[in-house]
C-alpha cells in the first residue's frame, strides 16, 4: 500500500544550516580559530569526499582545517606528534586504513581531549553505557561519534524525539530500525536510540539484534538481545528506517517499510529502492553535512576544554 500523504525530502544541508551558523557565530564573536588536523592514509573515494566536505565547511564556518596525506605504516607516528601539537585542537582519521582490530588501536592513539569523532575508548565506552559526561563535575560534555550523533540530529530536527517527554526518555514508543552494525556508526547509534527510549533492531549479515534499555536506576544503559527474526519482518514494526551498508548492490526491498515510515540513508551509496517515498512520509537521502557540522561542533567543544584545563592553577 502507498502512503497516501506526499513524502517530503529532507535534505542534509537544511538541517546542519543552523549548526553552522552558530559555530560560525561564536568563532567570529569569541576570535578564535580552532584548528582541525584530518589524517588521510586511504585510497577510498568516500573518505576524499568527506575530506572535501570537510574542508569546504570549515573555511566557510571560521575553522581552521589541514589535511596531511600520510602513508598508513607512518600513521600512528604521525597521529602521536599531532597530539603534542598545541596549535592543533582536533584529530581525525578518514577509515577505513586497515580494517577490523588495527582501525580500532588507531582511534585510540588519538588523544580523547582532541578525538573530536568520539572513537576513542573512553568516549565508545560512555555511548554504550549512557555516560553523558567527562568529568564527575558534569561540566565537560561526552564526544559523541560525528555520524551517529548527526543522525540524533536529524531525527530531532524531524521530529521524532518527542519533546514533551522528560529528555533521556524522548524516544520512549519508537520503534527503529539500523541496517548496519559497525562499531564506527551502527552499533554506537543502535545503543544511543536505545538508551533515549527507543527499542532498536540493529541489522548485519551476521543477523539481528534488539537494543532496549535497562533497568539500571542511574545509567538506564541499554541491553542487547539476539533474536530470531527476518529483515522484513523488523523493518515492518518500525517507525523509523536507517540504512548505512557501504555498497551499492544493497537495496532495503520497498515493499517491507510500512506506510509513513522515515527513512534515513547515511550510507555514500543508496540503499533504498527509487520507489522509497510511494511509502515513506519523510526521505533523508545522505546526512553527510550534517556529520560535518557534528565534527566542528565537537571541535570546538574540545578546544574549550583545552584551554579551561590550561587556565587551570596547578595544585601546590
Amino acid at each position: 500500500m502507498a502512503s497516501t500523504t506526499p513524502c517530503k525530502t529532507i535534505l542534509a544541508s537544511k538541517v546542519s544550516a543552523s549548526f553552522r551558523d552558530q559555530i560560525h557565530k561564536e568563532i567570529q564573536e569569541r576570535k578564535v580559530q580552532p584548528k582541525l588536523v584530518g589524517f588521510l592514509a586511504n585510497d577510498d573515494p568516500a573518505a576524499k569526499k568527506y575530506a572535501e566536505w570537510t574542508a569546504k565547511t570549515c573555511a566557510e564556518t571560521g575553522c581552521g582545517f589541514e589535511l596531511r596525506k600520510v602513508d598508513k605504516q607512518d600513521l600512528e607516528q604521525k597521529i602521536t606528534e599531532a597530539n603534542e601539537e598545541k596549535e592543533v585542537n582536533g584529530i581525525m582519521v578518514y577509515y577505513p586504513v586497515f580494517g577490523g582490530k588495527q582501525d580500532a588501536y588507531l582511534q585510540n592513539c588519538v588523544s580523547e581531549l582532541k578525538d573530536v569523532e568520539g572513537l576513542c575508548h573512553k568516549f565508545v565506552h560512555n555511548v554504550y553505557h549512557n555516560v553523558r559526561y567527562m568529568d564527575e563535575e558534569e561540566t565537560m560534555k561526552c564526544i559523541i561519534p560525528c555520524t551517529p550523533l548527526a543522525i540524533v540530529k536529524i531525527l530531532e530536527y524531524i521530529g521524532v524525539y518527542n519533546t514533551v517527554i522528560n529528555y533521556g526518555n524522548r524516544l520512549y514508543g519508537r520503534t527503529i530500525t539500523v541496517v548496519n552494525r559497525s562499531e564506527i556508526v551502527g552499533r554506537p547509534l543502535a545503543a544511543m536510540l536505545a538508551n533515549d527510549g527507543a527499542k532498536v533492531y540493529s541489522v548485519d549479515v551476521n543477523g539481528i539484534q534488539v537494543f532496549t534499555r535497562g533497568s539500571g536506576i542511574k545509567l538506564k544503559a541499554h541491553k542487547v538481545e539476539d533474536i530470531d527474526a527476518t529483515v522484513e519482518e523488523v523493518v515492518g514494526l518500525s517507525d523509523v528506517v536507517i540504512t548505512g551498508v557501504p555498497t551499492s548492490n544493497y537495496k532495503l526491498p520497498t515493499k517491507y517499510l510500512r506506510d509513513g515510515v522515515v527513512a534515513i540513508n547515511f550510507s555514500s551509496s543508496k540503499n533504498f529502492e527509487d520507489d522509497v517515498k510511494s511509502k515513506a512520509s519523510i526521505f533523508v537521502p545522505s546526512v553527510g553535512k550534517v556529520t560535518v557540522a557534528m565534527l566542528e561542533r565537537n571541535l570546538l567543544r574540545l578546544t574549550d576544554y583545552q584551554n579551561d584545563i590550561r587556565e587551570k592553577p596547578k595544585s601546590q
